[in-house]
């Protein structure tokens, strides 16, 4: 059986509070946190398409997130 992972690193001006904000929706084959001015995300699984669409998933949640925190008083 095939086994995927990878890692997802993105800069962000408040990266706790938009990892704060995606860990909510993060699937049991994810994990969400923040080092630095980086969330980092952490994903894996078996079948290459669950893996694309997860990954397709959490860019729209990210973009939310993103939105969320740079409006916010967080």
């Amino acid at each position: 059986m095939m086994e995927i992972r990878g890692e997802i690193r993105t800069r962000h001006t408040k990266p706790g509070c938009v990892a704060s904000a995606l860990r909510p929706d993060n699937l049991q084959s994810m994990q969400t946190g923040a080092e630095g001015d980086m969330v980092i995300t952490w994903i894996q699984g078996n079948s290459l398409r669950s893996v694309i669409a997860s990954v397709d998933d959490y860019l729209m949640n990210l973009a939310v997130a993103e939105d969320l925190c740079i409006f916010s008083q967080v």
